[in-house]
Order: C-alpha cells, then structure tokens, then sequence
C-alpha cells in the first residue's frame, strides 16, 4: 500500500511541479534570427494530427488524412543554454538568443514534401534518415521543439523526419492519446514503408518514446506481417521507455520476421511512470521497467538480438526518470555519435554502456519538460495546459468526475488485491 501510494504521489507531484508556468501560444510563429551563433535544425514533418487555423497549426485531435510541414528551429548559441534542455520562450516572440524558436514553418502538400526529402536525403552522409516517434501528453510544439533538441545535441548528421501523431497534450487524456495510437499506426507504416523503398535512402534509424513505442511497434509488426519482414532499410529501431505491456512486446517479436533490424532498448527499473503504468494495466510489467538480467527476460533478449542499455543507476533531474535516454547531455552525444558511425549500440564493456554509468552529474530533462508525466494517474490531476481547456474537459467528464475522485482516494487508501 505504501509503494502505491508513494507511486500516485509521485506522479502528483512532477505534475505540479512541471506545471507551475503555462506556455504562451503561438511559440512556433516563426522569427527572424540574425544572433550569430545559434544552431539550426531543419525537419520535415508527417502527421495525423488535425489542422487548424492557429498559430499551433496542428491540434491534438484526429485529422482524416495526412498532413506535412517543414519546420526549421533555431537553438540558442552554446553559451547561453545547458545542452540537454528546451529553453521555452516566456513570452511571443521568443528570443534567439536565448529561446528556441521557429524560423521557418511551411505547410507541404505530399508532393512537396517528398520532394524535401528527396533533396535532404542526398546530401545527407551514408543518406542516413532519423525517424522520432513521440511519447504521451505531446502538444504539436512539443515534438517539434524535442526533436529539434535530440538532433542538435546528438551530433548525428541525419534526415530528421518527426512523426507526430495526435495527442491532446493533457494528463487527462491519456485514454484519448492510447486510442490514437492505433488511430495512427496504418499512417506511420505507409511513411515507413515509403521511405524503406526510397531508392535514395541508405539507411533508416527509429526513434521511440513511451508511449510512441506503441504506434511504432504496431506500425513495424504491420509491415512484416504485409512484407514476410521489416523492409530491411530500416537497420535500428531504439525503443526509449516504453510503456508496452511485456506479453505484447514478446508477441510483437514473434510477428516481425527474419531478418529483423537492430533493435535498442532504454530500460530503468526506477522508471516510477511506468510503475504507475504497470499497476493500471492489470499489474502486468512494461517492458520499459524490466531487469534484463532476469529470466525470462534475459533469454528472451538473447534470442531476439536485443542490445539493451540498463540506466538504472543514470541519476537525473528527472523525479519519475522516465525519460534517462535523454535526459544526459553525454548519453544523446553517445548515441547521435554511434548513429553516425553506425556502430552498433550495446551495454558491453566496450559499447555506450561502458559510459553510461558515468554520466550521474548536470543531466537536465530533454525528451520535454514534462516527459516524465506519462502515466496519468486515476485521479483528476489538474495541469496548466489542462486548466486552460477545462471547461471542454469537465464537459467530457460530465457526471464522471465525482466518480473519478471517489475511485482516485480508494486506489489512495486500500492496498493492491484488497
């Protein structure tokens, strides 16, 4: 009962605590940049997300068909930001100098938009792409701007293709954002499966968080079973987290065929989300929060192939640590750095895993502020974003919130199984 409890308040409290300060709207309207040193990262962007006439451009809610943006971000210069984080603009316009903000943000229609990638993926070394698949509670600027900060701070030189599937960016939401993984999974397939076929692309390497895991996971498992296999220029696919029941994961593994890419897994036993994540699936665990030096998890990855990175003792800012694989500085350069040289990712002595270990010290959140909060709890937890859409949501709730509170101090006060 006590570790419940312990689990629930945790979750409560990253909420508040990453939630003090609402972010203005209309981060992403783009600003002229002329402050010399700030770095740049130029994306194209496929999404399922609907499109609006604001200055987000895309919404959290369901668009029919597939849209594309080309977004270009600037970052500010070395000086003036610890690497690892993304500096929010408090106000509109933000600062170069010292926020990061969008210079560029064109809508493109599929044609224009394999025609950037055409052009991107030439004058790219080894025409490596880089494919990032965002977890729960992401608002549209929040992939855009997370994305932006993995590619400048790992190094690697990659065709950035951010994958952004609607999620409403509240803790409540987080039945609306599961369902919309499966709403999704048939889009990132068909992106997969173009760019797999691309006679331009050398190789393509996928990037998974959370609960984007799930959307990926279900994409791939999709196309082995269209294909006989994993169209095969597709070479690593890095599963950071993810909140994927571990009777799923094996039963996706067995779906996806020989050969398969080379598979990466960011585990952490004192990932406290996924906790919370394990207790309201039934009590299942998530394969996110596994010692992969016990059976039957050790076998299994094994016979999978699965290079596993354990940053069980990668001590970070992050109070739910959901979010180690990014939230080192050191830890994205090791891995932009072997993306790059593409030398396989293992937890060997002699691999990333040797120097992950390491790095316990000036590590700051980067997968978002807010990356941690991937598990809503149930109770109505109450964030800024939330409050500032609350009357929609007490609309939704209707009749269900005194149920919610009442179902929330039971889970609070009676131990499992009682």
């Amino acid at each position: 009962m006590r570790r419940w409890r312990s689990l629930i308040a945790c979750v409560l409290i990253a909420g508040l605590a990453a939630g003090c300060a609402s972010r203005p709207v209309g981060v992403l309207i783009p600003v002229p940049d002329t402050v010399a040193g700030t770095g740049r990262v130029n994306m194209v962007v496929a999404t399922v997300r609907k499109r609006v006439d604001t200055p987000d451009i895309f919404s959290g809610e369901r668009g029919w068909n597939p849209s594309y943006a080309e977004v270009t971000v600037s970052i500010p210069p070395d000086g003036a930001r610890k690497v690892g984080d993304v500096q929010w603009p408090r106000s509109v316009p933000g600062n170069p100098a010292t926020d990061f903000v969008t210079t560029k943000l064109d809508e493109l229609t599929q044609a224009q938009a394999v025609s950037w990638f055409h052009d991107r993926i030439k004058k790219t070394p080894g025409r490596q792409a880089l494919v990032f698949v965002h977890g729960f509670n992401q608002r549209f600027d929040d992939a855009v701007f997370r994305f932006a900060q993995i590619v400048h701070d790992s190094g690697a030189d990659v065709t950035p293709v951010l994958f952004t599937w609607p999620s409403r960016g509240s803790l409540l939401a987080y039945g609306y954002d599961r369902e919309s993984t499966s709403y999704s999974r048939d889009s990132l397939e068909r992106l997969l499966t173009f760019m797999a076929k691309d006679p331009n692309v050398g190789e393509i390497s996928i990037l998974a968080h959370s609960m984007g895991n799930v959307v990926t996971l279900e994409a791939l498992r999709q196309m082995a079973i269209r294909n006989g296999r994993i169209l095969p220029k597709i070479k690593y696919v890095m599963l950071a987290a993810p909140d994927v029941d571990v009777d799923v994961f094996h039963t996706i593994l067995r779906e996806l065929g020989e050969p398969r890419p080379q598979f990466t897994l960011f585990v952490s036993q004192d990932d406290k989300a996924l906790a919370v994540s394990k207790r309201v699936w039934g009590d299942v665990p998530r394969i996110g929060q596994v010692n992969p030096e016990v059976e039957p998890y050790r076998t299994e990855f094994e016979r999978y192939k699965i290079n596993v990175l354990d940053l069980t003792k990668l001590k970070t800012d992050d109070p739910l640590a959901h979010g180690k694989f990014a939230a080192s500085p050191q830890v994205v350069q090791a891995i932009g750095a072997r993306l790059a040289e593409g030398q396989t990712m293992t937890d060997s002595r002699v691999g990333v895993g040797e120097h992950i270990v390491e790095f316990t010290t000036n590590a700051a959140s980067t997968v978002g502020q807010a990356a941690g909060l991937v598990i809503a709890a149930p109770v109505a937890v109450v964030d800024p974003t939330t409050r500032e859409n609350y009357g929609r949501h007490m609309e939704n709730l209707g009749n269900v919130a005194s149920d919610t509170a009442s179902s929330g101090k039971h889970v609070m006060t009676t131990a499992p199984g009682q």
